[in-house]
């Protein structure tokens, strides 16, 4: 096993491929070269981690970026939080992130990569809100509803707010038991992100990668795995978690309100509301934080969606670290990329436009200080 000197949650995944690599800052040594049309040159070892929900995508890309070009890739599913942290103790090179990085962590970072961060959006994907509740696969439900189960308003799944949406439904009188995310977490900075601003008033805390004091009630479990474990072992239960990870149960999943229609999560819709989203405000040149619109009422949107964005330091100590950390997250950011792990993850391409943006900006990567 790898030894990694960071900061971990309790038994996190760890996605690693080769064996007896000691973890260091940004400017780790290696010697390894290489090149090759799928993510450019670099064939060296660099590590690093971060969002869970980026780990079947994460796999894929990292699978066909040392099949073309040699070295090792390695990245820890340790939650977006942990990987932030990590990365600005510049334990990993690169991080992967739910949540954009806050005004107080890209100072952190620019201090740890001795220039501003490079962060740019790698992976889109309807969050699913998913629940457990026998005979019953599929439910409409709309901002405000999800907003007062997930704040203790609404307590049983019969309730008229509930059964209003779902006329032709046999709602059970069963107790609904919320399940959100314990560590922090960028899946629920983007839940708590759709509460607040689709919601009409009925959430009143700020989006956060951490679950609000605020709410009682509910049940805090650890990492998406955690959640989908508690979802599947608990009659009732209803939580949100990345649509790649609820695809692979047997859950039954909500339909959220857009305009006058009731949407599943498609990567299709996803991708819309995307395209129709602005860049947040005052960002430095090589940050591509977008402010999601929730709100939006075009046709085919799914407002329920988590943007992950890719980390890294604009120069890095050695050559080979630079070149590596480049060519791979190119490779990620690529059209070609970008389909990869749309088949295996089932998460939606970024635009095109985005990708291109996403590659010049990875492009000034380079060695030196």
């Amino acid at each position: 096993m790898n030894t990694f000197s960071v900061r971990r949650v309790a038994v996190p995944a760890i996605a690693v491929l080769t064996v007896g690599l000691t973890l260091t800052a940004c400017g780790n040594n290696n010697d390894n070269g290489g090149g090759s049309s799928t993510g450019g040159s670099g064939g060296g070892t660099i590590n690093g981690g971060g969002s869970t929900a980026q780990a079947v995508a994460q796999q894929t890309w990292r699978s066909n970026y040392q099949k073309q070009n040699g070295g090792t890739i390695n990245y820890e599913e340790v939650g977006s939080g942990t990987g932030v942290e990590n990365f600005i103790s510049k334990a990993y090179v690169f991080a992967g992130s739910d949540a954009f990085l806050t005004p107080q962590q890209i100072n952190q970072a620019k201090s740890a990569c001795g220039g501003d961060p490079i962060e740019v959006p790698n992976y889109v994907s309807p969050i699913a809100v998913a629940f457990n509740l026998p005979g019953i696969k599929s439910l409409n439900l709309d901002g405000e509803t999800i907003a007062n189960i997930f704040n203790g308003s609404i307590t049983t799944w019969n309730d008229p707010k509930i059964a209003q949406l779902n006329p032709n439904a046999n709602l059970p009188s069963t107790a609904i038991s919320p399940i959100h995310r314990s560590d922090d977490s960028g899946t629920t900075f983007n839940f708590t992100d759709y509460l607040s601003q689709a919601s009409n008033g009925a959430w009143s805390d700020a989006a956060n990668v951490t679950w609000p004091k605020s709410v009682s009630g509910g049940q805090g479990l650890d990492g998406t795995s955690g959640v989908i474990g508690g979802l599947t072992d608990t009659p009732g239960a209803i939580g949100y978690a990345d649509d790649s990870a609820v695809k692979a149960t047997d859950l039954g999943v909500a339909s959220v309100k857009v305009g006058n229609d009731f949407n599943p999560p498609t990567a299709e819709g996803a991708a819309k509301v995307l395209e129709l989203s602005p860049l947040e405000h005052g960002r430095g040149p090589d940050d591509m934080a977008i402010k999601v619109d929730r709100t939006s009422t075009e046709k085919g949107t799914y407002p329920l969606l988590l943007v992950s964005y890719v980390m890294a330091c604009p120069t890095y100590s050695d050559a080979t670290t630079a070149n590596t950390v480049k060519g791979y997250l190119t490779y990620v950011v690529s059209s070609d990329g970008q389909q990869a792990a749309a088949q295996s993850a089932g998460s939606a391409p970024l635009p095109a436009s985005l990708s291109q943006k996403a590659t010049t900006i990875l492009s000034k990567i380079s060695s030196g200080s």
